[in-house]
């Protein structure tokens, strides 16, 4: 390398060359990669990157990534400012680039995008932004297996990095291989007991294990370390530790405290991700309605359909616009929930070919959210087909425990449609998977009791002893 080139190549966090000759610009780009690993709020410090060095590729190209959902059109000019300055640019900064360029604008390939990051972390196996760009994808393309390669893949060059435990664990437990997943979880935070992803993952194994007081016990002495989260990992970890109270059968208003002052008291917040709250808020609402608590919720669901009806955050994430359809059904906003299945159905005819087919069930749930909102459970069993099970949606961008909402949906549907042989049988089966959850063996005591069956005493006793054993 000549000294002229020399001047002006800078190594950033992971030890990879960038053209810069500002120091600022690089600062920003290693600021920018623990905000995202952190799921800091001060990821915006990459747009002081491309300002820093308007000439510098690797910083146009994240901020293009960074503001890609919500500035479409600034995106558009980052992504071409960085592809003009390729000829200058470094292998390194060219792959990744490439890899950014295939998530964005007109001609984003998904397919494309995870063989380029696959191809990128072959070369440059310690860009840990570049893994998590990538399970962030596989999350939303429901590729568990996909993503736990890529992370095994790299595992050996980043072993001394709690982040790349997290990012282990996560696949690791979509799969269900829960007992390597809390070893991947513990074994970050034994590095970072601050490393909020193991949190929350280690989180996601001791609720799936139905472990609700020792989920909650952990998760409050983490909270500390939440306060300079983003919107959504805020939220969403404390969203966990309402529907483990809840599931734990605590007291409703130990729930709806965590909702009021730790989800929705999010939105107070300058910097707030609307769609994120809304989310989190939703789902957990969403249980609450399932358990019958209608009435303490009613006010709530009331501003939460309020704030629905602003299209701004329409289509930002699948898992919002379903939740959303319910949400405007059940508070008699039928018009704006119309609107919004018709608008899902119109971006669905956009979609290409090949993810209309993987987007089709979303569509098929969507309609059911709608007609369950609306109380047409007739309707919902039509839709979804006498073999539903919402571990198959994950293409709506939504984890196994945010997921399972919709088959508790689907039970309760089952039950007052009088399909109560049908509702026995999958229940059975799921309280086989989580024998702790006391809601489930609730609702095989009500089903056996339908059909005058004995087994409704034996279930009822059971959900009473899960009960008295967890909060109460």
């Amino acid at each position: 390398m000549g000294g002229s080139e020399e001047a002006t190549t800078r190594r950033d966090r992971w030890g990879y060359p960038v053209r810069t000759a500002s120091g600022a610009c690089i600062d920003a780009i290693d600021a920018y990669c623990e905000q995202v690993l952190a799921y800091g709020r001060g990821r915006a410090v990459i747009l002081r990157a491309a300002n820093y060095d308007p000439s510098c590729a690797l910083a146009n190209a994240l901020a293009a990534h960074f503001v890609a959902t919500k500035n479409p059109e600034e995106a558009h000019r980052l992504l071409r400012a960085a592809n003009a300055s390729l000829d200058n640019a470094t292998p390194y900064e060219r792959a990744v680039v490439a890899a950014i360029s295939c998530l964005l604008g007109d001609d984003k390939d998904e397919e494309m995008a995870l063989g380029r990051h696959v191809e990128l972390l072959k070369e440059f196996p310690k860009d840990l932004l570049s893994l998590k760009r990538v399970q962030i994808l596989c999350f939303y393309l429901g590729r568990p297996a996909v993503s736990l390669s890529i992370v095994q893949q790299v595992l050996i060059h980043n072993e001394d990095h709690s982040y790349i435990y997290g990012m282990l664990s996560f696949p690791l437990l979509e799969l269900g291989r829960m007992t390597e997943a809390e070893g991947a979880a513990r074994k970050g935070l034994f590095i970072n007991s601050c490393d909020i992803w193991s949190q929350h993952n280690l989180c996601h194994v001791l609720q799936n294990e139905c472990r609700f007081r020792e989920a909650t016990s952990f998760m409050e002495a983490c909270a500390s370390s939440w306060n300079s989260c983003s919107s959504f990992m805020y939220t969403h970890n404390w969203w966990h530790v309402a529907v483990c109270y809840l599931e734990g059968d605590s007291p409703l208003n130990k729930v709806l405290e965590i909702y009021d002052q730790s989800i929705w008291k999010e939105l107070q917040r300058s910097d707030a991700e609307p769609v994120e709250v809304y989310i989190n808020a939703l789902g957990l609402l969403l249980r609450i309605h399932l358990r019958g608590h209608t009435h303490d919720i009613a006010e709530r669901l009331k501003f939460q359909a309020t704030a629905l009806k602003d299209k701004s955050v329409w289509h930002v994430e699948w898992l919002l616009d379903i939740l959303a359809l319910w949400a405007l059904t059940c508070t008699n906003e039928r018009n704006e929930a119309e609107g919004l299945l018709d608008s899902i159905k119109s971006r669905f005819s956009t979609l290409s070919s090949q993810k209309q087919q993987s987007m089709r069930a979303a569509i098929q749930l969507a309609q059911a959210m709608y007609e369950y909102g609306r109380g047409n459970l007739a309707k919902v069993f039509d839709l979804l087909g006498p073999d539903f099970d919402a571990a198959n949606f994950k293409m709506i961008g939504a984890s196994d425990e945010q997921l399972d909402v919709f088959n508790e949906v689907w039970y309760i549907s089952l039950l007052n449609i009088g399909q109560v042989p049908k509702a026995i049988e999958v229940m059975k089966k799921q309280v086989c998977k989580r024998q702790g959850a006391p809601f489930l063996w609730r609702l095989l005591e009500k089903a056996y009791s339908m059909e005058g069956m004995p087994d409704a005493l034996l279930a009822g006793e059971k959900a009473k002893t899960l009960e008295a054993a967890y909060f109460r």
